[in-house]
């Protein structure tokens, strides 16, 4: 429920982001052509009110100019508003849903919630390379002859590389994380800018998947299986139990010796019961070397 509340909330933050990116543009254009010489490209709601108010009108069509420019700016007040309260509805999402992506580096409350928006559950993906290949940061091989070479991979969900994205270029602004590390090292192998920057893609992509693994994790933890409830004691009106603590459950019956006869002597013996019988045996699998078998030419 939540992962569909984020999805929402972040397709209305992208709706307001474009249409404050169009009425900026507008004010520029008028702030442009009422001052003398034009204006720098940086503006904020703030110097384009100071500017409005050193401006002084020469005719009626600059006087409609000075109209229009205050009504974008008012415009972009009320989306600045809008913006700010679709963040923390995004942001209440992300701490309800009970992720930790925020704890990496890079990643604030709306990245997360583009992320868990378009992934939504994370258990289908097998493999982190699975994970990679579907938002589309798993690069192509066009290797030819001894040249090597990957490019970038223009399938998978662009919004869920996107976010990718914007974490890798967070990580890239600050020479000391790791991020701007793995990337230095990626261009001393001979990588160009780009290829290093999709490298880095690569390896924020894991970093995300194994994170959302990991509070998957946690949460089936602490909610448990739904199906296993805890054991009740019975209740009991006698005076006499309730006054006696219980004592310590007792073992179940151990199974009866087996009895095996001896083909030499004809006798019969019996099979001492061993105590592991009465327990469930648990196979575990390991990877250590098995012994050779004994070579029968040799013996």
């Amino acid at each position: 429920m939540a992962t569909w509340s984020a999805c929402g909330c972040c397709g209305r933050r992208e709706e307001l982001t474009s249409a404050r990116t169009q009425a900026a543009c507008r004010l520029h254009r008028l702030l442009a052509e009422l001052t003398p010489g034009g204006m720098r490209r940086e503006l904020s709601a703030g110097k384009a009110q100071a500017l409005l108010a050193q401006i002084q009108p020469a005719d009626d069509i600059s006087q409609v100019r000075i109209q229009i420019a205050r009504d974008h700016l008012a415009d972009i007040r009320a989306l600045d508003a809008r913006l700010a309260y679709v963040r923390g509805q995004i942001a209440g999402l992300v701490t309800v849903s009970g992720s930790t992506l925020t704890t990496l580096f890079g990643i604030g409350p709306v990245i997360a919630g583009r992320i868990l928006a378009e992934t939504g559950d994370i258990t289908p993906f097998a493999t982190e390379d699975a994970f990679a290949s579907y938002n589309g940061t798993a690069p192509i091989d066009v290797s030819s002859g001894d040249q090597i070479r990957h490019r970038l991979s223009r399938a998978g969900n662009r919004r869920n590389c996107h976010a990718l994205h914007m974490m890798a270029v967070t990580q890239l602004r600050y020479p000391g994380s790791a991020g701007r590390g793995y990337y230095e090292r990626k261009r001393t192998e001979g990588k160009t800018p780009k290829e290093a920057l999709r490298c880095l893609k690569r390896r924020l992509s894991d970093l995300a998947c194994y994170q959302m693994l990991a509070d998957q994790r946690g949460t089936i933890r602490t909610c448990g299986s739904p199906a296993t409830t805890p054991p009740t004691p019975p209740a009991s009106t006698s005076p006499g139990s309730r006054s006696h603590p219980a004592g310590p459950p007792s073992r179940p019956p151990c199974r009866p010796a087996a009895k095996v006869s001896s083909p030499s002597t004809g006798k019969t013996a019996a099979w001492p019961a061993s105590r592991s019988s009465t327990r469930p045996v648990i196979f575990t699998m390991t990877f250590s070397k098995l012994p050779k078998p004994n070579n029968p030419a040799a013996s």
